[in-house]
């Protein structure tokens, strides 16, 4: 099956997340979509869309006129397997005590390390990128700090990496949700091959706009690894589903973007508790 790609660049941040949500509905509908900073220098950023089917020359144009970006370049990938060349190209993340692999790395997981095992076929959220690995040192700190997780809860769980990473360490169940029906799948498949299939469930929905979601609040811990603006829009209600004395671990967000959503939070009752940037990425835990 040809696969497409459509790639252009821009010269702000906010711009270029901006054009990658608007690249979600275009007819034909994206595989995904990625958001890169170029690191040549240029302070440019890229935007690039992967389709089953060649996209629309005249829709790419005028998102790219409405978002001041270049052009789109539209090249057809060749057939390669994929999966195969993210195994050669992935290799284990260390966090803290956390150590997350591919099961064809399954023999390098080092004794007293809590193995997350995320397959090459799901490569987002396995560890790689500073968001998620800002979010797994910022839990490691917290637990070897003294806190203990009663009742998690990870929002936008992609993988479901965060959410199994509490529940290795940890004895309470962990709940985790995500808006998409793929991610909730991907994240279930994970769950199954972590043997946590007891000890996290996984839920499609909207923030915490799900019963379920709601019966189980407050939360003493909430992960929320996702963007800018949907973290400033659940600032509210993060406050009123984290009990007084828990956490929350905010990460998606760019380093210039970290004071914008800790203002949002600490008018929701919020403190900062740590701070940690990797790269261009900023990991916050606050204290409720």
């Amino acid at each position: 099956m040809p696969t497409f790609t459509a790639i252009t660049k821009l010269t702000s941040a906010e711009q270029a997340y901006s054009l990658s949500e608007a690249m979600e509905n275009m007819t034909p509908e994206p595989m995904g979509v990625g958001v890169f900073e170029m690191e040549d220098g240029s302070n440019l950023w890229e935007v690039g869309g992967y389709f089953t089917d060649c996209p629309d020359d005249i829709e790419l144009a005028l998102l790219a006129q409405a978002f001041d970006a270049t052009p789109f370049l539209v090249s057809e990938l060749p057939e390669i397997d994929w999966v195969a060349k993210v195994r050669r190209d992935l290799s284990p993340v260390e966090a803290g005590r956390f150590f997350v692999y591919g099961s064809h790395d399954a023999d390098k997981l080092p004794d007293g390390r809590v193995g997350l095992l995320i397959e090459a076929s799901m490569a987002f959220g396995t560890g790689h990128h500073g968001t998620t690995l800002g979010c797994l040192r910022a839990l490691d700190r917290l637990d070897l700090a003294g806190f203990r997780g009663r009742n998690v809860v990870d929002i936008g769980c992609g993988t479901a990496v965060l959410a199994m990473a509490a529940a290795k360490i940890w004895p309470q169940p962990v709940l985790a949700s995500d808006i998409d029906a793929i991610a909730v799948e991907v994240a279930q498949v994970n769950i199954e091959a972590n043997e946590l299939t007891d000890r996290v469930r996984c839920l499609e929905a909207t923030g915490f706009d799900h019963p379920d979601l709601q019966a189980a609040c407050p939360f003493d811990l909430v992960f929320a690894n996702i963007l800018m603006g949907p973290l400033i829009e659940l600032a509210p209600e993060m406050g009123r589903v984290t009990a007084t004395g828990g956490h929350a671990i905010l990460s998606g967000l760019l380093v210039e973007q970290a004071e914008q959503v800790l203002a949002a939070y600490v008018a929701a009752g919020f403190t900062l508790h740590h701070r940690e940037d990797i790269g261009d990425w900023a990991t916050l835990t606050l204290l409720r």
